[in-house]
């Protein structure tokens, strides 16, 4: 009897134990592109999850196609809002996808599924001030070929897709003397300012009437269909049956003016897309939703502490390699200069770049390609040049009169580095250290484009609704975090390093 005790002991704390050690199943990510239409419509999505008992996530506003695609895929995010012509044009570009069955047997290839369309059609369209199209008689695109002295101005993605501007100019035969590529929320305000004169824009994008543009009619029927709908994770007809059968009510529920109506509201009304979604799952599916609308307070809170986070893993990570990497560099000749020019090759990379580089390398590899661990990634190489070559600098500089007394006191080479070198060096060390600090709050801002949060979050969505207040949100303290983050450091250097050997004395 005495045997069997500790058995059913050890079964008891087991059942005991077993709703702790049960694991919660991974809330599920709604994606979204950076404008307000696609972050809308996931907000819609992630209304319907949680009113179906599913534990959502938002992570919208991830940049291009391509970016939602692979992440969508590699499972970084379960569904997200997209168009038929982009599945077909842009996805699976120079297939023959004819109508939505062929759409549906290829996306089941790659382990996805897709819902009915939404009931509205978000097509291309080539924009131009109204007054410039009475002035030139311009109806249609074709007109523009007849004026090569305009400046167009596209949004980034435009520039590269197959639908795009690439065939585009080959189908209207267009030559423009200048093309500009930007970001597309800044293109309305260079139409506005007379810096451009055409741009790309949506069938239901609100800033047509904002910045009253006239369209130009498609005469030759470039552009095809882009009915919306959701695309998703086929896994979820089993896990979250609930949900998918909500999200596919969706169909037919957004007319085009309906759908231009959510945009106006968000927009130039002032909401948030969580409001406006809000108000529309009300009103469709008689479902009582709210949705949680922080103060300014509350907000920047909470983007200070994941910018802190982005900031303090990275940077950490950079002390840790790079001060070692700086003394092989300044120990080692053929070593130090691999490792110096490694960290200059990469410091020489835009961080845009950089971020879509390690995103194309991590779904590769089986890694997290949005969120916060490439921005870390990113921000721990920009951070590494700095250190290493202060490092490397300050223990070079070391007079040999010193190392010579130390070697005659009997220290050894650790020792040595230990007790003498790097106490001597530890100014310009830090120097370097305050450097990368202060530069990673800044680059920690591109976290916005891959839903990593921080600063860069209300910086992106200003942008994208022409909101200054927005961008003023995650610029002002950003720079505060800047300026705080210089003076710790300095404050550091008096409790570190003597008086004696400070860059700047008191």
């Amino acid at each position: 009897m005495r045997e069997r005790l500790p058995i059913l002991q050890l079964g008891c704390l087991l059942l005991i134990a077993s709703p702790l050690l049960a694991k919660e199943p991974p809330p599920l990510a709604v994606g979204a592109k950076a404008f307000t239409e696609s972050v809308t419509l996931a907000e819609i999505a992630t209304l319907l999850g949680k009113a179906s008992g599913v534990e959502m996530k938002p992570t919208t506003e991830l940049g291009g196609t391509r970016v939602l695609w692979s992440a969508l895929k590699s499972g970084e995010i379960d569904v997200y809002p997209e168009y038929t012509g982009t599945i077909r044009e842009e996805l699976f570009r120079g297939e023959s996808l004819s109508d939505f069955d062929a759409i549906r047997k290829r996306l089941a290839e790659e382990g996805i599924s897709m819902t009915d369309p939404l009931g509205f059609n978000n097509t291309y369209a080539i924009g131009v001030k109204r007054s410039l199209a009475e002035k030139l008689n311009l109806k249609t695109i074709s007109d523009l070929k007849s004026h090569a002295n305009l400046t167009y101005g596209f949004g980034n993605e435009f520039m590269d897709r197959a639908d795009g501007w690439p065939s585009l100019k080959t189908t209207y035969g267009l030559n423009p003397a200048e093309i500009r590529g930007m970001e597309h929320a800044l293109a309305y305000r260079a139409l506005a300012a007379d810096e451009i004169q055409v741009t790309d824009a949506y069938s239901t994008d609100p800033n047509i009437r904002q910045f009253n543009l006239q369209i130009l009619q498609d005469d030759r029927f470039h552009f095809p269909r882009y009915d919306a709908i959701y695309l998703y994770r086929t896994e979820l007809e089993q896990s979250h049956p609930q949900f998918v059968a909500r999200l596919k009510e969706m169909s037919g529920k957004l007319s085009d003016e309906q759908m231009l109506a959510l945009n106006q509201e968000v927009e130039l009304g002032d909401k948030t897309s969580a409001v406006v979604a809000a108000q529309f799952v009300r009103e469709a599916f008689r479902i009582n939703v709210s949705v949680e609308s922080g103060g300014l307070i509350s907000r920047i809170w909470r983007t200070t502490l994941d910018h802190l986070f982005l900031v303090i893993i990275s940077l950490f990570a950079a002390i840790l390699i790079g001060v070692p990497a700086g003394v092989i560099a300044a120990k080692t000749k053929l070593p130090g200069q691999i490792i110096l020019g490694a960290a200059e090759i990469v410091q020489t990379i835009p961080g845009l770049a950089l971020l879509v580089f390690m995103g194309v390398i991590f779904i590769r590899i089986d890694l997290p390609s949005i969120g916060a661990f490439p921005v870390i990634v990113a921000l721990f190489l920009y951070s590494l040049l700095p250190i290493i070559r202060n490092a490397m600098v300050g223990l070079n500089e070391i007079p040999a009169s010193l190392q010579e007394s130390a070697t005659a006191l009997g220290l050894n080479w650790s020792a040595r580095l230990r007790l003498v070198e790097l106490p001597l060096a530890a100014p310009l060390i830090l120097a370097g250290i305050k450097t990368t600090a202060v530069i990673n709050v800044g680059y920690a801002a591109l976290g916005g484009l891959i839903g990593a949060g921080g600063y860069g979050q209300p910086i992106m969505t200003g942008l994208r609704l022409n909101s200054e207040r927005l961008m003023l949100e995650g610029a002002i303290p950003a720079a505060f975090m800047a300026l705080a983050v210089k003076l710790l450091f300095e404050k550091t250097e008096r409790f570190v390093v003597p008086k004696g050997l400070r860059l700047q004395e008191e």
